[in-house]
């Protein structure tokens, strides 16, 4: 309720006398990417997105991800309209650290990680947030073609499923807007940071599926916590070796350095499952329809209403 009760409409702070310059240029920016999305991308036309919050902090929630010591399945929480998702939002940065030490306590592996920006899915016009302008201009746009796809299919209890089909379209939509507003550098500019936002991802889901199997491996089951715990941290002391090497093929790029600046555990896997597995599938399915979007949409509705064994199916 306090983010929504900072709300006021876009146009009327960009006449406001005391709107610094950056900032209006900025909401012009915004304005023009919406009336983008719903003009040429079919996304929704209705008040999301229309109205700013200045929120005054850097994230205006924060996840708390969980997954069991010895396991790379994620804890899941279950709510009224969202159905189960695999994190436990806060709006406090305290409450959400509180509660990943009470996890922690139980014996789970856990992590916060600060949100910028989410979707409430339609059920209220969500505001442009203050949080989302520490982005540069093509990652502003991108999140609110992500956000407003979320409310064109959602499926409750299937985050995977949701969050690669809105990924999908947030890529696809970037790069209509991008190069209708001639802004080819920028383009390429996103198109590289992609390529290592996957190879980087790659590695994770890698690493993921080497710990799977080492929890299910039967010499493993049979092995004293203390050793299971040891094989553990060799693989992930493993992952940072091979994310050095990866970087040396960026020229020294260091964009991820901040993820690897703690100890790792098997929550940090959870949100790159999430949003990047079903990917793949999702591209094939707008391929197969030409990248004709509106016909994207509608084979994904159908597919929504499918049952999830028939959904994951698109993730392998």
């Amino acid at each position: 309720m306090a983010v929504l009760s900072a709300r006021q409409p876009i146009d009327k702070v960009l006449v406001a006398p005391g709107t610094d310059a950056t900032l209006h240029a900025r909401l012009e920016y915004v304005q023009a990417a919406r009336n983008f999305a719903s003009r040429e991308l079919g996304l929704p036309d209705n008040r999301s997105y229309t109205t700013y919050a200045d929120i005054k902090r850097r994230y205006v929630s924060w996840n708390v991800f969980a997954a069991p010591a010895f396991s790379i399945e994620p804890k899941q929480w279950c709510f009224p309209i969202a159905g189960c998702v695999v994190y436990r939002g806060y709006f406090s940065e305290a409450a959400a650290q509180r509660y990943a030490l009470h996890l922690r306590a139980q014996g789970y592996d856990a992590t916060v990680s600060g949100v910028p920006a989410y979707s409430t899915l339609g059920h209220f016009a969500d505001p442009v947030l203050s949080s989302m302008f520490g982005w540069n201009d093509s990652q502003l746009a991108a999140t609110l073609f992500h956000e407003l796809a979320h409310q064109v299919v959602y499926v409750a209890d299937d985050s995977a499923f949701n969050e690669a089909f809105a990924t999908v379209v947030e890529d696809t939509g970037l790069k209509r807007w991008l190069i209708a507003n001639n802004r080819l550098n920028e383009w390429q500019l996103w198109q590289l940071q992609q390529q290592r936002e996957q190879e980087f991802a790659a590695l994770l889901l890698h690493t993921r599926e080497d710990l799977k199997a080492f929890y299910a491996n039967e010499k493993s089951r049979g092995a004293s916590d203390a050793e299971r715990l040891f094989g553990k941290q060799q693989r992930l002391g493993e992952l940072k070796f091979e994310y050095a090497q990866l970087k040396q093929s960026w020229q020294g790029y260091a964009g991820y350095d901040r993820w690897f600046d703690r100890a790792l555990g098997n929550a940090d896997f959870i949100a790159i499952a999430t949003y990047q597995r079903c990917v793949p599938g999702f591209e094939r399915l707008l391929a197969s329809v030409d990248g004709d979007l509106p016909r994207f949409y509608d084979e994904v509705k159908k597919l929504a209403h499918q049952s999830k064994q028939v959904r994951q199916q698109l993730c392998r």
